[in-house]
């Protein structure tokens, strides 16, 4: 029995250990990554999508066709095609999927700045966002980004097709109108910060680490050294600070919102999301596309950086060690059906 309590108890550390690792790898990496692109050239992609639709709507429409009837068909199409007369309004199409440390928000700041050069008060913007949020600096950071279009009096919606939680929807919530798929996950207005402690492994092996600080609170909680009561009520303060400023935050752009009710850090399917008045609308980003693409262009904005090898290579690994500690950690939250 003392054999399997020591496996089982090796095994939790080595897990902790891995996870605590691999949390670092993928905080590195995206930083890198986050520098790397920040400093790479890079250029504007914009595709009109009414043409790509237009065009797989009519493949659909022909295949039922005789020979004949398919040629009057094709006919049909090219005369409309050419005497379509442009739209009056355009609908920019934004996409952002937001990682641990929201490392997009330099393409997406690139996209807004050439779009706030060209986009009249008629136009509308169209963000197809997911994420399950992250670091508070980063995804302040993307908010703000959101935040550019609606001072400029620009209509602003927010399409969640699976998951805008914490970070994610402190970006949701700038929008004028924030649509999600009935099942996608909102909400987890809260902030978490794990904080592992090595002290008493480090103390078993004979190992002493120390900190030279200069300022009472520099560091409250480590990783390596002894924890005090002082540190952690000290850092608790801090959490709470954080958490009143994303409540605020939230608050300044949905005033109708019942924050403390929903400020609990819990999320919820959007089905309920809706009720608690943290969702506009339940539809899908398809939905909310057709919908607007009878009436305007839709134009799709994708800023690509160009990478080096190096750098291609490091983004492939932290997105491997990302995404298996995600599946690991989504196992242990998400309910399945």
């Amino acid at each position: 029995m003392s054999i399997l309590f020591e496996t089982l108890g090796f095994a939790a550390r080595s897990a902790i250990v891995f996870v605590t690792f691999a949390a670092c790898v993928v905080v590195f990496v995206q930083a890198l990554r986050g520098r790397r692109d920040a400093r790479s050239e890079g250029r504007l992609e914009v595709r009109l999508l009414n043409e790509r639709l237009d065009a797989s709507a009519q493949l659909l429409r022909e295949a039922s066709l005789s020979p004949a009837d398919l040629k009057a068909e094709q006919k049909r199409f090219r005369k409309a095609k050419k005497v379509q007369l442009p739209r009056e309004k355009n609908v920019y199409l934004i996409d952002f999927k937001g990682d641990v440390m929201a490392s997009a928000v330099e393409q997406l700041r690139e996209e807004i700045t050439a779009l706030l050069s060209v986009v009249k008060p008629a136009d509308r913007v169209i963000v197809r966002l997911e994420s399950p949020g992250g670091a508070a600096h980063s995804y302040g950071l993307a908010a703000s980004q959101l935040a550019r279009i609606r001072e400029r009096k620009v209509p602003l919606t927010v399409c969640v097709d699976r998951v805008a939680a914490s970070g994610g929807y402190m970006m949701a919530c700038v929008a004028d109108e924030i649509v999600a798929a009935p099942f996608s996950i909102v909400g987890s207005i809260g902030v978490a910060a794990p904080v592992p402690n090595a002290h008493r492994l480090l103390q078993r092996h004979g190992v002493d680490y120390e900190t030279a600080t200069a300022g009472r609170h520099k560091r409250t909680v480590t990783f390596f050294g002894a924890n005090t009561d002082e540190g952690r009520q000290k850092f608790q303060e801090q959490l709470d600070e954080t958490h009143e400023l994303f409540k605020g935050f939230v608050q300044r752009y949905r005033p109708r919102l019942d924050v403390d009710a929903v400020a609990t850090g819990e999320y919820w399917h959007a089905l309920r999301g809706y009720e608690l008045g943290l969702v506009d609308r339940l539809a899908t980003s398809d939905d909310v596309l057709a919908e607007l693409g009878e009436k305007a262009d839709i134009v799709e904005l994708h800023f690509r950086t160009r990478q080096s090898v190096r750098t291609r290579m490091l983004a492939s690994a932290g997105a491997m060690v990302e995404r298996a500690v995600e599946a690991a950690w989504s196992r242990l939250q998400t309910p399945m059906l």
